[in-house]
């Protein structure tokens, strides 16, 4: 008999599909049946047809959302959804575009700049309403992009705000709830980038040599089109795509010279956690994490990366020669799902394991498998001025002692119930804020974020890898703890954290808690806290919390 590996997530699409058939029935038969069936939004649209005329903004954009074309591979053009910008007032180098690519504009802000932007949706199916989240921006809960001010084709929304973050590496992406994954795999994604003084004084790259790295994973069809169309497996687990990109670009190569660049890497992937390293052995050298910039640079022999966070490096080439080519790629890693299934199983008559009737992701690889993401050729030869930095910001570090629930952390449990991932045993209802989810206006509070194992259960009983997001501003990490039967997995992986600086999603492997700081200021009103894997997300993994004034 012959024998053939299979994955974990594999196993998972058998035993899970076995969970659906009834009376006999066929694999492929239970195929269309969905597990999650996540409700559509109900809120009523909040169009904002005039803009508020007391607010008189520095930057004026109108950001629309619509269908276009690009080509990305040799052969039919690719459909796409993307963001088109245009200036209404304020300086027009602050819109950028990243040629030849979905993805973008590229936002340039500063610190303490007014802000307006009109969110137009032209998007070319009716179904699909959408709203603007400011990823990592510290905005009034009217601007931050929550799913209940989602506005249907033919409306806009007016955002308008003051940036009060440091600089540092955000981003935008849409927020309708159970459509926020094909949005965004449509192509709905930009970087917002924001400078201030003391970036100014750090003396890192600038102009060409501080350049975007987007990581995306897609799956293309026979005819150039994404293909998106999760089975119940990738509902349960994420999506998975079978080929990287890089700003929208697959297979990305770029020809680079002798000299220092800065590297603002984002995952922007539905689901898909990147274990990055150069492939030369080198030490990644990290100076900024999702809220800005390090204290100082800091050195990892690899990054774990999570959906929705970012890291920027240094990256210096001066001593590297013309001709070479390097390979920033993601390391293998276990540990972040199928924790404890088997790995293996004999022939099951035939059926092709990686596409079980059509439950499968094609040819995608697994998540924690080696991939390369991009390459850096040297090209040119240019003389460099610039060093690495011994200091490139200054943080101030919140005091767990100045926290009001010091001796009680206000707990973050996910858990896996009923085939449903759920925060606190709830899943996400359009305006519900539980007693437990509302803090005072002011204050700082201890969160502890636990990654249950889920006994019992047959999908994943030891849980899988959840990066978290909370809306509303960043926190500190300031503690980390694994189950003893789950420290293997989260052995191979601990060391790629970069907990150093502020952050806004967090990435909490089987069986780990978190413990984070997080200040609420300046702006009451309802935000939500969710896992930045896309497809949990669209399923309800996702709750409100309230700032009460």
């Amino acid at each position: 008999m012959i024998q053939r590996t299979m994955t974990r997530r594999q196993l998972l699409r058998l035993t899970g599909a076995g969970l659906l058939m009834s009376g006999g029935g066929a694999l492929t038969a239970c195929a269309t049946q969905p597990i999650l069936a996540p409700a559509l939004p109900t809120a009523v649209s909040t169009d904002q047809p005039a803009p508020n005329t007391g607010f008189a903004p520095d930057l004026d954009i109108t950001l629309r959302a619509a269908p276009s074309e690009v080509q990305l591979i040799a052969g039919a053009m690719t459909k796409v959804w993307t963001y088109q910008a245009q200036v209404n007032s304020g300086d027009s180098a602050a819109v950028q575009a990243i040629p030849g690519s979905y993805l973008g504009p590229i936002i340039r802000a500063r610190t303490g700049q007014k802000l307006r932007i009109t969110f137009e949706n032209t998007l070319p199916d009716t179904s699909q309403a959408s709203i603007i989240h400011w990823h990592g921006l510290h905005t009034p809960a009217g601007s931050d992009g929550h799913t209940r001010d989602i506005v249907q084709p033919g409306e806009r929304y007016v955002y308008e705000f003051t940036v009060m973050d440091r600089a540092g590496t955000y981003w935008f992406h849409p927020h309708p709830h159970a459509m926020i994954g094909k949005q965004v795999i449509m192509g709905l994604a930009g970087l917002f980038l924001v400078s201030d003084p003391e970036e100014d004084a750090a003396g890192l790259p600038t102009g060409a040599y501080d350049l975007p790295v987007v990581i995306q994973d897609r799956t293309f069809d026979s005819n150039n089109q994404f293909v998106y169309n999760p089975d119940p497996m990738a509902q349960m687990m994420g999506f998975l795509g079978e080929r990287i990109l890089v700003n929208g670009i697959p297979d990305l190569t770029l020809d680079l010279a002798t000299r220092a660049y800065r590297l603002r890497v984002l995952n922007g992937s539905n689901s898909r956690i990147y274990k990055l390293a150069w492939s030369t052995g080198a030490s990644l050298t990290v100076i900024g994490t999702d809220g800005g910039l390090l204290e100082q640079p800091v050195t990892r022999s690899f990054v774990m990366l999570a959906p929705g966070e970012r890291i920027e490096l240094w990256a210096d080439l001066r001593d590297v020669p013309v001709g070479t080519t390097l390979t920033l790629v993601s390391q293998a890693f276990e540990g972040a799902e199928g924790v404890g299934s088997e790995t293996s199983m004999g022939d099951m008559g035939g059926m092709d394991h990686g596409n079980m009737g059509g439950m499968g992701n094609g040819n995608a690889a697994e998540l924690g498998a080696i991939l390369d993401i991009l390459r850096i050729r040297v090209a040119t030869q240019e003389a460099e001025t610039l060093t690495l930095p011994t200091t490139l910001s200054r943080i101030q570090r919140y005091r767990l002692a100045d926290a009001v629930n010091r001796t009680a952390p206000r707990p973050v449990a996910l858990s896996l119930r009923g085939m449903e991932w759920r925060i606190n045993g709830k899943t996400f209802e359009m305006d519900a804020v539980a007693p437990e989810e509302v803090v005072k206006l002011n204050t700082l509070e201890v969160w502890e974020i636990i990654n249950e194992t889920n006994p019992g259960e047959m999908m994943d009983p030891m849980g899988m890898a959840h990066p978290i997001h909370i809306h509303g501003g960043q926190f500190q990490v300031i503690g980390r703890a694994v189950l003893p039967e789950l420290r293997v997995g989260w052995e191979r992986v601990k060391d790629g954290y970069v907990d150093e600086g502020w952050k806004d999603t967090v990435l909490v492997m089987p069986g780990e808690r978190v413990q984070l700081l997080m200040a609420f200021r300046d702006y009451p009103g309802v935000y939500v806290y969710h896992c930045h894997n896309l497809e949990h997300e669209d399923a309800g993994m996702m709750r409100n919390y309230r700032i009460d004034p």
